[in-house]
């Protein structure tokens, strides 16, 4: 696992005197290479957010779960994410090919 930070627009590298300062300036050198928006794809934090997003509107939903039973409180889950799939699909807008 590695550590997936955008650094801030206008990092400069630092001195490697670390593994996390060699990381970090690697970061630093892709993203200006590459630009902000396709190092976020390149290195995998873009998904990283949408999960951190659906997460957080997960967490809206409730923090505790109301079954008793574990079997229930699955498919309580189930049930929660299938709203939020709803949700989202609704807000997908459909492209369809002209002409």
């Amino acid at each position: 696992a590695h550590a997936v930070i955008p650094p801030r627009k206008n990092a400069k590298p630092w001195k490697p005197t670390s593994a996390g300062a060699i990381a970090r300036t690697d970061a630093v050198n892709a993203q200006r290479y590459l630009g902000r928006t396709l190092w976020r794809r390149w290195s995998g934090y873009h998904r990283r957010s949408c999960v951190e997003t659906k997460m957080h509107c997960l967490k809206l939903m409730g923090q505790s779960l109301m079954a008793r039973n574990f079997d229930r409180q699955v498919a309580e889950i189930q049930i929660r994410i299938a709203v939020l799939n709803r949700y989202s699909a609704l807000g997908i807008p459909v492209t369809e090919p002209v002409g």
